[in-house]
């Protein structure tokens, strides 16, 4: 169940025109239909230009530019603008024309232009369209996104227009994106790999250095604009995230004046609240933010699991059997605080500063009610702590995180592809754990527990970033990229485990589980780019990234530090052939691409919440590096939108989650470098509008796995499959219906699978 409700507080405000598709894939939904052309003379004349919101100055992308004679409605020629709202044409002969410049919401500007022998080459600068939305005391958005668009080099999930997002965190939204699976767990995976990059707004935040999954549960779904999966990005692009890259772009506001809205929402599982605040005035714009969540999921496991060469009390080798039951209450909270700053002093010179604050606690109070048997059925006494019992444990996650970002861009002209641009950055996370046993008969009998143990993380990662990149443009066909980068990454986990003596009874520091690791780890990048048009059908990106790792590592109770430096080699192709079909594309493209481990894999905490249950991450863990070949077929058909994807992945150094037991019938989980994966899959997507007001879009994704490790003489191998559909439709009187359906398989593993998920919410809004 869930209650929505948001207002609206505007001083001055406009409403905005939407892109949907890039050009040369789908046409766009507010831009014109597909131009019937007249005739007409080719010579040498070039008109270009750069279409802006006149409110806000922001481009208005796609909107629609056509050559008209003095005289009469039929078109000789037009284009659509591209993402930054730039336009040319080219070809034209000397002679009089209108030039009608249109996108949905606004109002279409003609003008009267001339080009004459001597004097071919028009540039209209800035071409301004205003909006038709009256302004009174409410905002009307007269244009939207659909839910899903199809771009060259991208899915864009359109969140903000997926009203079942309401009072839901990150994880709920990347359900819905193409591609993208999270399990119950809240793992996430890019075509069945957890090896991602996330990205906030384009760049690294600190609340996704760590554990993904207790990241996403931080994020609420209402600050979420869209989800960009980009699976072959550029040589621009850092090269970890062996899967792709999936970028989360966050909402803002860029209206002039004052302006900001209020929104609460409540639910049976999360409820948060969000406010935001924004001027702008000239050149000059101050954006601000704030919102709390909270979240609370009671849940009940069990497991019933064989172990094998299990050592009994008497020294005999045997087969134990595991019964648990986990009665579980998890509950926590937290908040988000966000400040930005931007200054244009001058035309083509920007400024930006922003400062993004984040705290999260989560709580997990839990019974383990635990019964272990050897193979005669008799009660395993081996050792007091792994036998039938009853554990009471609190387990409590503190997370305080912040980003400190400026940036720097200067362009060189409005209807100029040329573009400078630098960043730094600094982010720091805080990442700090406890847990608390008490472990009792199994009957409860008595009240004093016979056991007690408690374990303090306290985890710090510290990241800096100095970056630029120069686009230069080469004629009207061809573009150089390139660019540098500097990462500086400094992690620290200091752990300790204090438990009871069963000898003495007296509570004391375990030496063996009690240590501070220190882990540095520098990039240094370089990357350049090359794209060029090859006639009318072709384009082609070469590009190529180098980047340079050194590794520090050591403990704190241990002479054991080490240090590794290696330098890669990235390459990356795409080739696009566009069809007869307007709008129809086909890609092939080669990216290779790197995986270090994060803090979350690194971290050798071990955690003993539940003894038959271990958990550790691995501090000795490589980079893997991941070979993928793509191929991608795009196309619009009345008013729908069609992907289709082929792909092959090669992973090698691959890191997985590996199981061991003991001879006690415990199991530890940790990471390791140990396979080598092989992925073969499909992916289909589609959005069509039945009716005006109807909108439906669905993925579905098929791909075998094959996981082979030497190390540990295993392999694994299956078919994975995921879908999900999405359809809302939209009533008068602001009333909308938003529906959709996930389901996924269990996740291949190479010591198993995972469990499968499926989920179905329904939200009805009013807009107000």
């Amino acid at each position: 169940m869930l209650l929505v409700g948001t207002t609206f507080i505007t001083h001055m405000a406009a409403a905005q025109g939407t892109a949907p598709a890039a050009p040369g894939a789908a046409r766009p939904a507010g831009a014109a239909p597909a131009l019937t052309l007249a005739p007409a003379a080719k010579g040498t004349g070039r008109i270009s230009g750069t279409v802006l919101d006149a409110t806000t100055r922001q481009p208005v992308e796609f909107a629609t530019i056509t050559v008209l004679p003095p005289v009469g409605e039929q078109p000789l020629d037009g284009t659509v603008a591209d993402e930054k709202g730039r336009f040319t044409l080219k070809g034209l002969a000397a002679g009089s024309y209108r030039l009608s410049i249109s996108f949905i919401g606004y109002g279409s500007q003609v003008q009267a232009i001339s080009l004459q022998e001597g004097k071919m080459s028009l540039d209209l600068g800035t071409v301004a369209l205003t909006s038709q939305a009256k302004q009174l005391n409410e905002v009307t958005v007269t244009g939207e996104r659909p839910v899903v668009e199809s771009k060259p080099d991208r899915l864009v999930y359109n969140a903000a227009q997926d009203n079942t997002n309401k009072g839901g965190t990150a994880a709920d939204v990347l359900r819905k994106a193409p591609m993208v699976s999270v399990d119950p767990d809240g793992n996430l995976q890019l075509r069945g790999s957890g090896n991602v990059r996330v990205l906030i707004n384009g760049k690294p935040s600190s609340v996704m250095a760590g554990d993904i999954a207790e990241a996403l549960k931080q994020l609420p779904a209402d600050q979420i604009k869209n989800v960009e999966v980009i699976t072959s990005p550029s040589a621009k692009y850092d090269a970890e995230g062996s899967a792709g890259i999936i970028n989360i772009v966050l909402k803002e506001n860029n209206l002039q004046g004052i302006n900001g809205n209020v929104g609460l929402a409540v639910g049976t599982r999360n409820s948060n609240g969000n406010l935001a605040l924004n001027a702008r005035k000239g050149k000059l714009g101050l954006s601000s933010s704030a919102n709390g969540w909270m979240h609370y999921s009671p849940g009940v496991q069990e497991v019933d699991r064989e172990d094998r060469d299990v050592v009994s009390a008497d020294g005999i080798t045997t087969t134990g059997r595991l019964l648990q039951r986990n009665e579980g209450r998890a509950q926590g909270g937290g908040g988000n605080a966000r400040i930005g700053l931007e200054y244009e002093p001058a035309t083509n010179h920007s400024f930006s500063l922003s400062l993004n604050g984040n705290m999260f606690q989560h709580r997990n109070n839990a019974d383990i009610y635990n019964t272990y048997t050897l193979d005669a059925g008799e009660p395993d006494n081996s050792n007091p702590l792994f036998g039938n019992y009853t554990r009471d444990f609190d387990q409590k996650f503190q997370i305080r995180s912040y980003d400190l970002t400026g940036t720097y861009t200067r362009t060189f002209g409005p209807s100029s592809r040329r573009e400078w641009s630098v960043l730094a950055q600094h982010n720091r996370n805080n990442n700090n754990r406890y847990y608390n046993v008490d472990q009792f008969p199994l009957d409860y009998a008595g009240t004093t527990p016979t056991f007690e143990e408690y374990s303090p993380n306290i985890a710090s990662n510290q990241e800096n970033t100095l970056q630029t990149d120069y686009v230069h443009p080469i004629g009207e066909k061809q573009t150089v990229e390139f660019g540098g980068k500097l990462i500086q990454r400094r992690v620290e986990s200091d752990f300790r485990v204090s438990r009871t003596d069963l000898n003495t009874g007296e509570f004391a520091e375990v030496p063996s589980l009690t240590n501070k690791y220190t882990y540095d780890q520098d990039v240094m990048a370089g990357y350049a780019t090359y794209a060029t048009s090859l006639g009318k059908k072709y384009n082609v990106r070469l590009g190529a990234r180098v980047e340079r790792t050194d590794l520090e590592g050591d403990f704190e109770n241990q002479d054991s530090p080490f240090s590794l430096t290696f330098t890669n080699l990235l390459p990356n192709v795409a080739l696009t052939r566009n069809l007869k079909q307007q709008g129809s594309t086909i890609r092939l493209s080669y990216s290779r691409r790197i995986q270090r481990p994060s803090i979350f894999y690194l971290n050798p905490y071990r955690n003993e919440t539940d003894p038959r249950n271990i958990s550790e991450g691995n501090p000795e863990l490589d980079a893997e590096f991941t070979d993928n070949y793509e191929v991608n077929w795009n196309t619009f058909v009345k008013g729908s939108v069609i992907n289709i994807s082929a792909y092959s992945r090669q992973t090698n150094n691959a890191i997985e989650r590996i199981y061991r037991t003991d001879n006690q019938g415990r199991v530890v989980s940790t990471f390791g470098n140990v396979a080598r994966n092989q992925t073969y899959g499909t992916n289909l997507f589609g959005s069509v509008k039945p009716l005006p007001k109807w909108d439906i879009s669905g993925n579905v994704s098929l791909f075998y796995v094959y996981l082979n490790s030497k190390a540990l003489n295993t392999s694994n191998s299956g078919f994975v499959y995921s879908a999900n559909i999405n359809s809302g439709y939209k009533f008068e009187k602001g009333f909308s219906l938003q529906f959709f359906g996930m389901l996924n398989s269990p996740r291949i593993q190479l010591q198993g699978k995972t469990r499968p998920g499926r989920c179905t919410p329904l939200a009805c809004v009013r807009k107000c």
